[in-house]
């Protein structure tokens, strides 16, 4: 534990409360813990919306189902 608390820039209680899974460690604290276990490339998968089906979900539903689009004053449909 103390060689991963080093390696991660932190102390020994902030590893603790990592464990733990304390949502008051910062972000930066969580990267520097799975860098220093050679796991920080998995991180950016955490953030991909390809890898999360009920975020697509949510993200579809939430798009217009139907687009009107304003014409500028003055035309006309006629050409």
């Amino acid at each position: 534990m103390a060689v991963v608390a080093e390696r991660a820039f932190t102390s020994r209680s902030t590893l603790q409360r990592v464990e733990a899974g304390d949502t008051n460690v910062s972000i930066g604290i969580y990267a520097g813990v799975l860098q220093a276990l050679g796991l920080l490339d998995g991180l950016s998968r955490i953030a991909d919306i390809s890898n999360d089906s009920v975020g697509q979900a949510l993200a579809s539903a939430e798009l217009p189902k139907h687009i009107h689009l304003k014409r500028p004053a003055g035309s006309s449909c006629d050409g």
